[in-house]
This record gives C-alpha cells, structure tokens and sequence, in this order.
C-alpha cells in the first residue's frame, strides 16, 4: 500500500508526510509513566494515541519498534531540580523500599493498559536500568561544552547552548530575554541561571536512590533518561518521539538540547503530542478531588472532597478509550458521566451491527459493494489525515445504518457484501481503533469488560421502559421496575436529563 499517512509534527507546526528515516523499519519513543501511584486518566490517553499509531503503522506494513520507558528514578516533585524523589517520597511514606513501589505500581499499570487494550510496547526500559548510559550523555554534553559541575551536580547551560543553536524551538519560546533578565546572582545558588537544568544531581545524605559517577554519589536528571534510552535502542537518529502535550516544556525542549549538545544532530524527525483532558471541564487535579484513577473508573465507585460520588456507575476499559477515540488525539477531551454513557450506547450501537451480520439474509445479487468501498476509503484517508479517528467512527456509524437497513429488507447484500462489511469492522474497528472484538455481544469469550457492557445495556433498557411508562402515566409499571432494581441494590436517581443509576457494592 502507498504511504499517505501525514501526522502533525509539533517541532514544524505542521501536518507532514510520513517518511520513515530506514523504511520499512520505524523507531517510536513515548514517555511512559512514573510509577508512584495508581495510573488514571492522564496516563490513558497517551497511551491510547500512541497505540492507535502503533497498530497503523503495522497495518500500512512498517516494521515498528515501538520504545515506551518506566521512570523510576530522577523524577522531583514538582518536575522541579529541587525536592524529594517522587518515588522515594512514596516509598518513604510507606516504609518500603524504592523498587518495591516500582514493582507495584508498574504491574498496575500494566493491568490497566490490558484493560484498555492498549498493546505492549517492543521494549520497556526502566530509567534506574540505564545509568550508565545516563552517565554516558551527560559525559559527551560535557565534553562538548555545554556542561558544568557546581558543587558534585552537573548543569546544562542553557545559555550557551542558546547562543549557538535555539534552546526553545520545540515550545515556540524565546528565552534570550529570560535568560538576561532572570540571572541569579554568583554564589546564590548551584546553577549560574535559573533556567539550568539539572544533568546529575548530587545526592543529599538522606537520599536513599543514589549511584557513584566520576562527580558524586547522586542520581541522573529527569530530562536524561529518554534522550539516552531513546539513543540506546533506537540511534541516534529515529523516526518519532511521542507524549502528552504537558511535556513539550520543558521535558521534551531539554530533551532536544540535550541529544543536540551530546551528538551536534538532532534526535526526533517528527515530535508528536496529545492534548489533555479535564473532567467536567474542571482540570485534573488531587487538590480538586477529581483526581480519579483508572480502577476507579472501572469499579464504579470516586468520592470528591466533598464525599459525592463522582461516577454514576461502573465504565470498562472499552468505553473509555471508545470515548478517547471519539476526539481527534490533539483535541481537548472533558470527561463526564453523561459523555462516557453516550460513549457506551454509541459503543454498543457498532458492536451491535457488527453481531448482526450473521442475521442478514443474502440476497443473489446484492447492490451496495461500491457504498462499503467508498466507506473503507473514507476511513483510511481519514486515518492518513493525522489519525483521524473520530471520522473513521463516524464513518463506521454509516455502515452501521446500511447493516441496520439490510436487517430491515431495506438494502440487499450479497455474501460477499456482507464478508466485505465484517472486513471492514474487522479491520478499522478491532484491528487499528483497538476495541476488544470480545465485547461483541453473542461473541465467544467474552471478558470482564464485554460482561460490563452487556450487563449496562440491559439495565438501560429497563430504565429505559420505565421512562416510557412515566410517559404513559402507568406508575404500577414504572414503580414496579424502580423497586425491583432496588431490591437488585441498584440506586436509581431520577435527573432533568433523565434517570442514572449505580449498583451499590
């Protein structure tokens, strides 16, 4: 298949055509997660971009390697060169040791992205695994000249990279006017300007993730870790570096001027970047009491800080990345109960017809196998176009309606027809947008997830007939199905917008 694929390259702010630097070979880098506590929302969108870029580019036939890192080290509160190891802070609260928490964590992290389908990436790097070759690069930047060492910790002068090559390309910043208004006076601190960053930290006696280096007992910089596994596994050169916009700055500027100081060449082709996401169109946040994990969301069950419960009911793992999908991956998405249920009936409405192909009733000669085609060239120019997966599901709701058609004696298909419509499900519904085939209702196997769904369905339908009932003035009816939920431990509410409910545990 001819590559058409274009994406939107963050560095020249525009959409550009895909040419892989060793086609068929593609080298892909995203920023993985810290693991020191649950994975939510957050993680689950890069996540889920990156993995709808994965599956295409193998279905366009390249050879993917496919880099997503664990940091487990260097990462300080605040994203800050000063504070307390985030992971140390945990381990520390919770009397264990570092990589205890590691472990933990990351196996939760795993068991959420199966969840959400999200495939394994080729290779998973730990941060804490890779300090010699931290070491490595922070030993070429300073060889280089772009270094220096204050007091056992090693800085990069941002400065007098500036000078020669543009620190702040990546973000669109201009920082020659920073860097000359907000100098630090000499011995106020370690840095020589504020907007140095940290390459090698050394470490305080209290803390307890420490390695020897030819400067001090201390741990690498946040910032170097992915500009030296992406080297290690990737080269020095590779195809796409991929992660949430909040990390174009500073992680991804001072990834840059660190490959660019080490080697004199850029690493990243093409950087790419996922908007982020809100809740009730409230930012993310612990202090806000919206801070709500990925378990959470499939349990059912998050309390603000005022002890409301922020769920309506349970959501599975393909609900959430359906509604991830239905936005275009550089547009905001703002979750909410009312979002997520529509998500789940628009879910459910595809699946449906796909499992209704085996009830269509061949016709001789058919009549629709130009309309399929047309739809699977939609889906793939809008693929092409950015991953542009909100289109490809629109366009996979019109071969829905044609299957519903067909059910109704309203449009013939032929045998083949019909095989050409499951392929095209197959293909753009499983195979690139990700969702389990095993949701499918009626399907073999079904899973946890499949099992959820079904079972949200079938509730929505009672409530929905209740509804009806209301309608109809028939309270017998309507009291009957409220009651009987209840009996159930259900907890029905009644709203504007009409009833919600939950199961209580």
């Amino acid at each position: 298949m001819e590559n058409k694929l274009s994406i939107y390259n963050t560095l020249t702010r525009r959409k550009e055509l895909f040419r892989p630097l060793h086609s068929p070979n593609v080298g892909l880098y995203v920023c993985g997660p810290t693991v020191y506590g649950d994975p939510h929302l957050g993680h689950a969108r890069p996540a889920i971009t990156f993995d709808i870029l994965f599956r295409y580019l193998q279905h366009l036939g390249y050879k993917v390697r496919y880099v997503r890192n664990i940091t487990d080290v260097g990462h300080l509160e605040h994203d800050a060169d000063e504070g307390e190891d985030k992971i140390a802070k945990k381990a520390r609260l919770e009397q264990l040791e570092p990589m205890e928490v590691v472990q933990y964590y990351t196996l939760r992290y795993h068991k959420a992205m199966e969840a959400l389908n999200v495939l394994p990436p080729s290779i998973e790097p730990h941060a804490s695994g890779h300090i010699i070759e931290q070491i490595q690069l922070v030993q070429e930047i300073l060889d280089n000249g772009f270094a220096y060492e204050s007091q056992g910790s090693i800085y990069f002068d941002v400065e007098k990279y500036n000078r020669k090559y543009h620190y702040g390309k990546l973000s669109g910043r201009n920082l020659d006017d920073v860097l000359n208004t907000t100098r630090a006076l000499d011995g106020q601190e370690e840095k020589h300007n504020p907007a140095d960053f940290a390459l090698w930290k050394k470490a305080q006696p209290e803390h307890i993730m420490r390695w020897p280096s030819p400067w001090s007992d201390g741990f690498p910089g946040w910032h170097c870790e992915c500009t030296a596994m992406g080297r290690k596994y990737l080269g020095s050169q590779f195809d796409i570096h991929g992660g949430g916009m909040d990390l174009i700055f500073p992680h991804h500027e001072c990834e840059i001027a660190q490959a660019v100081a080490a080697q004199g060449t850029e690493m990243v082709k093409y950087w790419m970047h996922n908007n982020l996401l809100t809740i009730n169109g409230t930012k993310m946040g612990k202090s806000l009491g919206n801070f709500i994990t990925l378990n959470e969301f499939f349990n059912g069950s998050h309390k603000n800080n005022k002890g409301e419960e922020m769920l309506a009911q349970p959501y599975s793992g393909m609900t959430i990345r359906f509604f991830i999908l239905m936005a275009h991956y550089r547009g905001t998405v703002d979750f909410s109960n009312e979002a997520l249920q529509a998500a789940e009936k628009a879910l459910a409405r595809l699946t449906d017809a796909y499992a209704s192909l085996d009830r269509i009733q061949p016709s001789a000669q058919g009549g629709c196998q130009t309309d399929i085609d047309a739809i699977k060239d939609k889906c793939y120019q809008a693929m092409n176009d950015d991953l542009n997966t909100p289109i490809v599901i629109s366009n996979l709701f019109d071969a829905a309606k044609m299957i519903n058609q067909a059910l109704d004696g309203k449009l013939s298909m032929s045998s083949q027809e019909i095989d050409s419509m499951r392929a095209l499900f197959d293909t753009f519904l499983f195979e690139i947008l990700g969702i389990n085939r095993n949701i499918v209702a009626g399907g073999a196997g079904q899973d946890n997830a499949g099992r959820e769904q079904a079972f949200a369905r079938v509730v929505d339908m009672l409530l929905e007939q209740r509804a009806k009932a209301k309608a109809n003035k028939d309270w017998a009816t309507s009291d009957m199905i409220r009651n009987e939920l209840t009996a159930l431990g259900f907890e029905i509410k009644d709203t504007k917008d009409g009833a919600t409910w939950k199961l209580n545990k």
